[in-house]
């Protein structure tokens, strides 16, 4: 018997129950983050601007091999929604092992990552400490990629509720072990950047390993099978995670890469500037988060949508998370014109002589950051919405040409021969996001937004 059609505002419901707790296991996984920079801007400037650049080369990385991971939301939705279980466990192991050959395979970067950040500019006790975080931090790449695999699955399953409970508990052991190995507290060591990275690590394998016990163990996960003779290879759908997933990595490399490219010439620019940017970029991230759990919940209501063939309640659905987006988008350019110095200043030491300036620098960043909440949440928002319908190949050259082509070009030559500086590196990140925005969005709704959309990419 065919269903009747969800009202719109059940479709809000339902991006909202999906939505909501994916918002917070990501809010919770960037608390990561912001707690090494906080502790670390409590510690001492040139240790904050390493953990900057160093656990921004780490995001890039991972950001690439993640891929894999996350193509498994989009494939697991689509054959739940055509019912299909076996396929499902078939996504989602390959999803896996193609995460743990990346992560394996990516490790050397980061352990010879020094002549990497000298030769990108940065000053040799930066590139120094730099390489001290990422040896360390490294090894928590492919637990990391793992959990991204798991939260994957768990949301196209809709359980997105321990995805949200597993990142809590890393927060709290994170905040614990940084706290002690930082500064030394507690009778534990004093070991400073590597302290962090030690933090990270031992929360990513806490993490990992909550996941997919319940995925392994839950009753009613059971059925799938999924660690099942795991050892075995299942090559058509590792063909099939890896058609669908490479798109992903190089679309988010090529995002991360801008805000990358951004740290790097900033701290051509000073140290001071860059620990602002750091700063500011910390506090968008949080933004984004919401954005980007709402992308996700909209990629899971998609990808069921695409694979019952109910095109209404695909284009309904992304009405619905687009709205969700553009309140949230606009609450935080509220908060952020508002209060900027207040916000800036809870991630330095007041007694620190050089806090004052940094916080002014961070302030005027945050002005800028306030003009591409729109834009970064149009962006991926579509972006979500386009990997729920399996299309990846032509947005990866969207966003290839807006942030590379585009994007850092704009801020390079607004930065340095139009002199504004931090602040021109940071406007051509808006012009960058703006152009993918306007780029994506077309994307979806002249191919995919009409009831009667062609039926593949």
């Amino acid at each position: 018997m065919r269903e009747e059609p969800l009202t719109f505002a059940a479709h809000l419901r339902a991006v909202l129950v999906l939505g909501l707790p994916l918002v917070g296991s990501n809010l919770a996984q960037i608390a990561l983050h912001v707690t090494d920079t906080v502790m670390l801007g409590w510690y001492g400037v040139a240790e904050l601007a390493a953990v900057v650049i160093g656990s921004s080369t780490f995001f890039v990385l991972f950001i690439l091999g993640s891929g894999f991971a996350q193509a498994v939301m989009p494939m697991v939705a689509s054959a739940m929604g055509r019912g299909d279980e076996t396929q499902v466990r078939r996504d989602t192991r390959m999803g896996l092992w193609l995460s743990i050959l990346y992560g394996a395979l990516i490790y050397p970067v980061m352990f010879w990552s020094e002549p990497i950040l000298s030769a990108l500019g940065q000053t040799p006790e930066v590139a120094r400490l730099g390489q001290d975080y990422l040896r360390i931090a490294g090894l928590g790449m492919v637990p990391a990629l793992i959990l991204m695999a798991l939260k994957s699955f768990l949301s196209a399953q809709e359980r997105a509720g321990m995805v949200l409970w597993a990142t809590l508990a890393g927060l709290v052991l994170n905040g614990l072990l940084n706290w002690a190995l930082i500064f030394g507290n507690w009778g534990a060591p004093e070991l400073g950047v590597r302290g962090a990275a030690i933090a990270s690590v031992a929360t990513q394998f806490l993490t990992a390993a909550l996941m997919a016990g319940y995925a392994g163990l839950l009753p009613e996960l059971r059925r799938f099978h999924l660690f099942q003779r795991f050892w075995r290879p299942d090559w058509p759908a590792f063909v099939q995670v890896w058609r669908l997933g490479w798109p992903i990595g190089l679309t988010g490399l090529f995002e991360s890469g801008l805000f990358e490219a951004a740290a790097i010439m900033m701290g051509w620019i000073g140290t001071m500037e860059l620990a602002a940017h750091g700063i500011a970029l910390q506090l968008a991230a949080i933004t984004f988060m919401g954005h980007l759990g709402l992308s996700m919940a909209a990629t899971v209501r998609a990808g069921r949508a695409m694979g019952a063939g109910d095109r209404a309640g695909l284009r309904d659905g992304a009405v619905a998370a687009m709205a969700l987006s553009l309140v949230l988008a606009l609450g935080v350019i509220a908060i952020f014109v508002a209060m900027p110095e207040r916000l800036a200043a809870l991630f330095l030491d007041p007694a620190n002589p050089e806090t004052p300036a940094i916080i002014a620098y961070a302030a005027g960043l945050l002005a800028v950051a306030a003009l591409f909440q729109l834009a970064d949440a149009a962006q991926v928002m579509a972006l979500g919405l386009l990997r729920g319908v399996h299309d990846t190949k032509v947005p990866m050259i969207m966003a290839s040409v807006s942030y590379w082509l585009i994007g850092i070009p704009a801020s390079y030559v607004l930065a340095f021969p139009l002199g504004l500086g931090g602040t021109g590196l940071w406007l051509g990140l808006v012009v960058g996001l703006a152009v993918a925005a306007v780029l994506l969005m077309a994307r979806f709704w002249l191919r995919w937004g009409r009831v009667a959309a062609p039926e593949a990419a």
